[in-house]
């Protein structure tokens, strides 16, 4: 079994996710395919994810592909969570999650107090007001004169592909949006040309090419699917992959027979390479396994109770602070550091942490470094989304 150095494997991850230098581009259709998807639950961070991955990223470049070329849609799939995929992932996503997010249905309708009943017939209510036009929760509700749980509605309609979220109400950081039809937006995709066993093994190959090496229990983590299901489809792709283990990590590692070809023929250059990514960004949310790139003392001070990584600094791959933003009293940008870098790659961090802030508030912002840091697994729930309040 070959042995990878660990240093190798993380440049290999970073160049297939676009944060190294040469590997960043400024088409970012092609970086959401081949990551797997931009990670959504708030619609901020696939902002800051692309934001990250590119050199010349605007916030108009992501509203136009969703709204208005619609070469990408937000939508629910893996771990039951939002993702930003590309119209040729969608039905893959769709189909290889379908059965896992529905399990939940019935469960999720009596805990929103809607019944089987109601959902039926609202469903179809909402198909029909919302023909042609892209409404928000509470505008379809007033159509509808209805005092039931629309939202919740809204939801499961969204996951069995039937409408689609839409434009944010107010900017690119309001958790709510509109809604319109899906086959409004998407006329000619069909979400069933896959049956659910196949779309799993696009998805497990796509995911291996895209993060590997990696466990069997980094794919079952990332999909949501059973180690029974993972498994299946790796056996029907067994041919193209290799087993590794990487150097001080005592596991075994599935990679890409083409990946390890590639680490052979691209050394690693002595160019550094620091990234700040936002809360839940997909790199580090890829795996369940993550002693590659955060230390067991450092651990809780990036992840949450519930396995939320916060926002957080990347050195060469491997986490080595968290930073924060915060837009009154005055914008300001704020980081930790677990332990001191070099000089030149702090003024690499001051410039990056200049840059960031002023896309999140379209102005100047200040820089603080901040000497301590509570625990996430000491805070409240949310705390993640501000990792340095108070510090």
């Amino acid at each position: 079994m070959e042995i990878i150095g660990l240093n190798q494997v993380n440049r290999l991850i970073l160049d297939k996710q676009h944060l190294t230098e040469e590997s960043k581009i400024d088409n970012i259709i092609q970086i959401t395919e081949d990551i797997c998807g931009l990670h959504s639950t708030e619609l901020k961070t696939s902002y800051l994810s692309l934001f990250a991955r590119t050199s010349n990223f605007k916030k108009t470049n992501l509203e136009k592909e969703l709204y208005i070329n619609k070469t990408l849609a937000r939508v629910r799939g893996m771990r039951r969570t939002l993702f930003i995929e590309t119209i040729d992932l969608i039905p893959i996503v769709y189909a290889a999650t379908f059965n896992l997010i529905e399990r939940s249905f019935e469960k999720y309708m009596a805990f929103h107090k809607v019944s089987l009943k109601e959902y039926q017939e609202l469903s179809q209510v909402i198909m029909k007001v919302i023909l042609g036009k892209e409404l928000s929760a509470s505008e379809i509700r007033e159509e509808l004169n209805s005092e039931s749980n629309i939202p919740a509605i809204i939801q499961v309609m969204c996951n069995r592909g039937l409408l689609i979220r839409g434009r944010p109400i107010k900017d690119w950081k309001d958790r709510r949006n509109k809604y319109a039809r899906f086959k409004d937006y998407f006329p000619n995709l069909e979400l069933n040309q896959l049956k659910e066993k196949k779309a799993i093994q696009f998805l497990v190959e796509k995911y291996v090419k895209a993060y590997g090496p990696v466990t069997e229990l980094d794919m079952s983590w990332w999909t949501g699917l059973t180690k029974t299901q993972i498994k299946s489809a790796l056996k029907c792709i067994e041919s193209q992959l290799e087993l590794v283990k990487i150097s001080s990590i005592k596991k075994d590692y599935i990679m890409a027979k083409e990946d390890i070809i590639r680490i052979a023929d691209n050394p690693i250059s002595g160019e550094s390479s620091l990234a700040l990514l936002p809360g839940l960004d997909p790199y580090p949310m890829g795996y369940k396994d993550r002693e590659r790139y955060i230390s067991t003392k450092n651990y809780n001070k990036i992840f949450d109770r519930s396995g939320n990584i916060t926002s957080t600094i990347f050195l060469d791959g491997v986490a080595v602070g968290v930073w924060d933003a915060e837009e009154k009293p005055e914008p300001l940008v704020k980081f930790h550091l677990f332990n001191s870098i070099k000089s030149e790659l702090l003024d690499e961090l001051y410039s990056q942490a200049r840059d960031i802030g002023q896309f999140l508030f379209d102005s100047n912002v200040n820089i603080r470094k901040c000497e301590k840091m509570s625990p996430l697994t000491e805070r409240t729930a949310g705390g993640f989304m501000s990792p340095l309040k108070n510090s």
